[in-house]
């Protein structure tokens, strides 16, 4: 009998850990082209309340080194590029000497094409998953799509090989509560983690981030918010004492 019982509830636990687990299939991944040189790239600006800690380069055009503001950079003698404290990298605007001009228009070229590339992408895996809030679940590679806004107000587990990719198309903002987390788990890594997003991304406090967001609009990180991947937007990135880290 409690043999029976013991199998009885294994069996609860597998169908209710099953339950919060979504499956899809694997599509290909998002090309960044050169915009991947960067860990940030934006077309109006990069602020910052320090410190941050950025690994990685960032820039930002067509907005001159006026859209770069609390970095406190010093410009490299080749006037090519600049360097901060807070950087592990370079920073790089539209007005600094060529070749940085001509690079950074191709990169948000780059930039703007993987946004269009990711919502462009056909035969959604899953619509409306969740009605947008996917905090709690655990998501297997695979495209996804959402007509409003996706909110994460508990832990999401991204979980599948190092080769697999996730791509989310959502029509509205993404908002990320404090203090939670997305988590790769089965050797599932940033790079292949792409978050299309047309409206504000929203980091939350102390919130952990992985992937690539590709955003038409705002971006700002809370305080202490972390980030594994890149942040890539159409208008201006917003940070507040964070980590970012290129995948």
């Amino acid at each position: 009998m409690k043999k029976i019982f013991t199998v009885f509830c294994m069996t609860l636990l597998l169908v209710g850990f099953m339950a919060s687990v979504v499956t899809a299939g694997s599509p290909s991944p998002v090309i960044l082209g050169t915009a991947g040189n960067y860990v940030i790239l934006t077309k109006t600006g990069i602020s910052a309340v320090p410190i941050s800690r950025i690994t990685g380069n960032i820039g930002v055009s067509p907005i001159t080194s006026n859209g770069l503001t609390g970095w406190s950079e010093t410009i490299d003698r080749s006037n090519i590029f600049s360097t901060s404290t807070q950087v592990t990298g370079k920073l790089f605007a539209a007005n600094y000497s060529a070749p940085t001009p001509a690079t950074l228009t191709k990169a948000v070229l780059d930039m703007q094409a993987a946004y269009l590339n990711a919502a462009g992408r056909t035969n959604p895996d899953f619509i409306e998953l969740g009605a947008g809030d996917i905090g709690g679940l655990t998501l297997a590679p695979g495209l996804y799509k959402w007509s409003n806004a996706v909110v994460i107000n508990g832990n999401v587990t991204l979980h599948g090989g190092p080769n697999d990719v996730w791509i989310f198309q959502i029509a509205g903002g993404i908002t990320q509560s404090s203090a939670t987390r997305i988590i790769l788990a089965g050797g599932a890594q940033a790079k292949n983690i792409f978050w299309q997003s047309a409206g504000v991304v929203a980091l939350g406090t102390t919130s952990h981030f992985e992937g690539i967001v590709l955003g038409a609009t705002g971006i700002t990180l809370n305080t202490d918010a972390t980030v594994n991947g890149r942040l890539f937007s159409q208008t201006a990135v917003t940070l507040k004492m964070n980590t970012i880290t290129a995948p």
